[in-house]
């Protein structure tokens, strides 16, 4: 899934400390000496899943390890400074949000119609997904053959 467009893109947007292509991944360094925290974003464009092939995105941390598997596109925001890598199944998203600031946060088996509605009917806690994931409403639209 991800061309070496898409890594230049998303490299673009985080502006990783270094960059480098392994065997089989991509792999971006972020540090923010300021917040004082670092973490590795690794993309795995075709990786196996159990008995299929899939995307992968693992984020190392100082104090933390987290995969997305079966990403099915990402969106990447230069004015918030953050990509936010998206999986789907079964009418549920698990969410991946990298920070240029070497932060991350992960939401996960949200249910999609959360995402399109009115978020302030529903509680602090459970609006902060549907908002961090509303950035990817366009790109699920695509997915699902709408233009």
């Amino acid at each position: 899934m991800f061309s070496q467009t898409d890594v230049d893109r998303i490299a673009s947007c985080l502006q990783p400390e270094s960059q480098s292509f392994e065997t089989d991944h991509y792999r971006l360094k972020l540090v923010s000496t300021r917040d004082r925290r670092m973490l590795v974003v690794e993309l795995y464009p075709e990786v196996r899943l159990g008995r299929n092939l899939g995307s992968m995105i693992v984020v190392y941390t100082m104090g933390g390890h987290l995969q997305l598997h079966n990403c099915t596109g990402f969106v990447s925001s230069e004015d918030l400074g953050e990509v936010t890598f998206v999986g789907e199944s079964a009418g549920r998203l698990s969410g991946l949000v990298v920070e240029r600031e070497a932060a991350c946060s992960l939401y996960a088996n949200v249910t999609r119609d959360l995402i399109s509605g009115d978020f302030t009917k529903l509680g602090v806690e459970v609006m902060l997904s549907g908002v961090a994931l509303s950035l990817a409403e366009d790109l699920l639209k695509k997915t699902d053959g709408e233009s």
